[in-house]
């Protein structure tokens, strides 16, 4: 199965760890949604954007991992997309953004250039 990180468990994040044993596949951007910072990490919503993304191969003990960091609470939902590598799962922010800062580039990454 594939999975499509897009913030602190991308390479050489404060989550990267949880990734280990993962295969990484390639980046890609994912249309039709917004990021947010949410402090530590980012939330992605549905919207009017694209954002920078990488595509991992993981196993389902990965995936169970990473369910119970992201899921728990209702914080994030998991939804299928579709990317080059075939259909990755992605998490979902479930809770309101308002007050949150929107990062426009979609690239985690660059976040502190928009502070």
């Amino acid at each position: 199965m594939r999975i499509i990180v897009y913030g602190s468990l991308r390479r050489k994040q404060g989550n990267s760890h949880w990734m280990t044993n993962a295969q990484w596949l390639g980046d890609y951007q994912v249309e039709g949604y917004e990021l947010y910072n949410l402090g530590h990490y980012p939330g992605v919503i549905p919207g009017e954007g694209t954002i920078e993304g990488e595509v991992y191969r993981i196993d389902a003990t990965t995936l169970g991992e990473l369910d119970a960091l992201r899921t728990k609470g209702g914080e994030y939902k998991r939804q299928l997309v579709s990317t080059p590598y075939g259909s990755a799962w992605m998490y979902i922010y479930q809770r309101s953004v308002a007050g949150r800062q929107q990062i426009p580039s979609g690239d985690w990454l660059e976040r502190s250039e928009n502070s």
